[in-house]
């Protein structure tokens, strides 16, 4: 804002003396004058070195936003904007299933979307009712939706990794009538079978025998889309471009996992805009290995084929040894990566694959730096995509420049043309922190702040559409943010920029703690801990010391083998890490837990601590003074010795020493 008043003050000294006759020459040196001398070297050199990647950034918001409101005005919905990429494309292969090599064309799909319409429509269902989708990833997901979409029924997408009370929890927050699940989710159907309503009908896709169904009182799925019409149905839902479309769940990460609302002008807005960031083609092909009940999977990727017609080859799961060979197979030119998948590929053995393949760009989110030139460099990737967003976001930022370990960036020079900003928050409790008239403080660059984006429901880039629960969704809104009386969404993210606008990814909210005195990132260590062990699991986070201020922190290390070593690891942290980021407990863990979308989850190790008497796994505390880890013989409780600096474990003779 002060380098815009500072253009804009030397351009109206220069018009003014123009007005009153004043020569060229004197114009522009008075107007030169006055821009130095208001610090505009510094706008100067900002603008020189970013005008290029600004112009860039401003053709594709401008694309994506006239897209948007062309859409809007002619009120289509996604069924709409699919059938005439199907138009334009009714033969070229659009979904390709990696399980069984079977293609589906565009117009092979279409017919498909229209049997799963007439078969939802069969079923009583009517515009605005819900259905959930419970099955590992196939092309039939996205007919389902795609399908249930053309007659106005929602999709809720479910996490296939989850059991019990989270699935029960998922189901329900969507209030769904039907649930329709794969074969292979018969085990966690049936757990959760007496608990579910009577009135939610079931239906299952697979080999799944009379028996096994009755016990599940579930119908099969199968015989009834292959005699449902193929024809387009005679039914059109009142919807429009800002209607519901189905709902995606966060990762649940920080708890129950909340039913994100996603609406056909926000499915148009994500997939529009990784096409046109990361300078996509027509002609590519996209290996998706992400699950399709997440947005990186189902809109980001499939969405370039609904939407931009490329041809998307569906992955059921994640495989690393399998990620080159399968590119090679299907000429794929496009990979979407998530989380820790890409130092997964890198802790693989060499093979000859990762060089002949044909791919040129990564797409995805969470790349970590420390990995990421490796990455590029081991397998010949031209272009890294990295974004930084939430399904339900109105802050997503692109790096669209391939600027190392940058998860975007916002313009220095414009930064009201997209508004987002970077807010001081207490770094304890997380709350906004606030200046005299009641607005948040924007951050400087080089400070780390909440990212938070302004909320205009009438805008399609800018609106918040929330959550299935109200209470989830009043929660993501802070109110005179910008300015009095507007509002704007909380994304839980600490992000940090650097003065060219360039966003870098810090921390989830509460994943940064205080020890002695110093702020630790968990992120910042973990990616130096697993660089230290390989590339292996690791997961970094703060615990309560009773009697000690701040948290202490611990790393809980995925070691399958059972190679860990204390002594070289902790020689190896002394390097890397200064005394104060260096973990104080470690658990050793024959894995560390991640979600489906492959970020380390932390909820249940945060719960349990350094107790040792509630896990299997091996606990370790670093008693400083002697230079190693030890194992505690006996866990009472953990307290500071009064006029000392020496945590001592109650029960036995051990005794840590706290790093000063």
């Amino acid at each position: 804002m002060r380098y815009a008043a500072t253009a804009s003050l030397s351009f109206g000294s220069l018009g003014l003396l123009r007005l009153f006759g004043a020569p060229w020459s004197w114009s522009v040196a008075a107007g030169l004058g006055v821009y130095l001398g208001t610090g505009g070297w510094q706008y100067f050199y900002i603008a020189i070195r970013t005008v290029k990647r600004d112009i860039n950034g401003l053709y594709v918001l401008m694309r994506v936003k006239l897209a948007l409101w062309r859409h809007t005005r002619s009120g289509s919905t996604l069924p709409v904007i699919f059938s005439r990429t199907v138009a334009r494309h009714p033969d070229k292969p659009a979904l390709v299933y990696e399980a069984t090599g079977e293609t589906w064309t565009f117009s092979q799909l279409d017919q498909l979307c229209n049997a799963a319409a007439h078969w939802a429509l069969s079923q009583g269902w009517t515009s605005g009712d819900v259905v959930a989708l419970f099955m590992e990833s196939r092309p039939l997901q996205v007919v389902l939706w795609l399908g249930l979409a053309r007659v106005g029924v929602e999709a809720a997408l479910i996490n296939f990794n989850l059991r019990q009370d989270s699935l029960l929890h998922c189901l329900g927050v969507s209030a769904a009538r039907g649930l329709v699940f794969g074969a292979e989710m018969a085990g966690a159907v049936s757990e959760v079978s007496p608990s579910l309503s009577l009135s939610m009908t079931r239906y299952c896709t697979g080999d799944l025998g009379p028996q096994q169904l009755a016990a599940l009182n579930a119908q099969s799925l199968d015989p009834m889309l292959a005699s449902s019409p193929h024809h387009p149905p005679s039914y059109v839902p009142s919807k429009g471009f800002s209607d519901r479309l189905f709902y995606i769940y966060t990762s649940g990460t920080t708890g129950l996992p909340k039913a994100a609302i996603v609406i056909h002008s926000r499915y148009f807005r994500i997939a529009a805009f990784g096409y046109y960031s990361f300078r996509m083609r027509p002609d590519d092909i996209i290996y998706d290995c992400l699950p399709l009940y997440h947005s990186a999977g189902n809109i980001m990727g499939v969405g370039q084929c609904l939407i931009n017609g490329l041809t998307v080859v569906v992955k059921r799961k994640f495989s690393a040894s399998r990620f080159w060979d399968d590119c090679i197979k299907y000429n794929c030119t496009v990979v979407q990566y998530i989380g820790e998948i890409c130092r997964y590929l890198l802790s693989q053995p060499v093979r000859p694959s990762e060089q002949g393949h044909r791919v040129r760009l990564a797409v995805g989110n969470g790349l970590r730096p420390s990995v990421w030139e490796a990455f590029t460099q081991r397998f010949g990737i031209e272009q890294i995509g990295e974004f930084y967003g939430a399904t339900e976001c109105n802050c997503s930022v692109a790096n669209m420049d391939g600027k190392v370990g940058a998860c975007g960036f916002n313009s220095r020079i414009l930064p009201n043309v997209y508004p987002i900003q970077l807010v001081k928050v207490d770094e304890e409790t997380m709350e906004l922190v606030r200046n005299k008239a009641g607005l948040c403080i924007p951050c400087r660059p080089g400070e780390p702040g909440l990212l938070v984006g302004k909320i205009n429901q009438q805008d399609p880039l800018r609106r918040f559409d929330g959550y299935a629960n109200q209470e989830a969704t009043r929660k993501k809104i802070a109110h005179n943010v910008f300015k009095k009386n507007d509002s704007a969404y909380l994304s839980g993210d600490v992000l940090v920029m650097d003065e060219l606008g360039y966003m870098y990814f810090r921390d989830r909210s509460g994943d940064t703690f205080r020890w002695k005195g110093e702020n630790v990132s968990t992120t910042e260590v973990e990616g130096a801990l697993s660089s230290l062990l390989g590339q292996t699991d690791v997961a970094v986070y703060g615990v309560a010391v009773p009697g000690v201020e701040g948290k202490a922190g611990m790393a809980a290390i995925a070691d399958l083998n059972g190679s860990f070593n204390c002594d070289s690891f902790l020689r190896e942290v002394q390097k890397a890490l200064p005394p104060y980021a260096r973990p104080v407990f470690l658990r050793i863990s024959p894995q560390v837990d991640t979600t489906g979308t492959f970020k380390i989850q932390k909820t249940r190790l945060q719960r349990e601590g350094y107790d040792p008497r509630i896990t299997s796994d091996r606990i370790y505390f670093l008693n400083a003074r002697a230079g190693r880890y030890e194992v505690p013989k006996i866990y009472a409780r953990v307290c500071i010795g009064r006029n000392t600096n020496t945590i001592y474990l109650l029960g036995n003779s051990q005794k840590l020493i706290v790093p000063t």
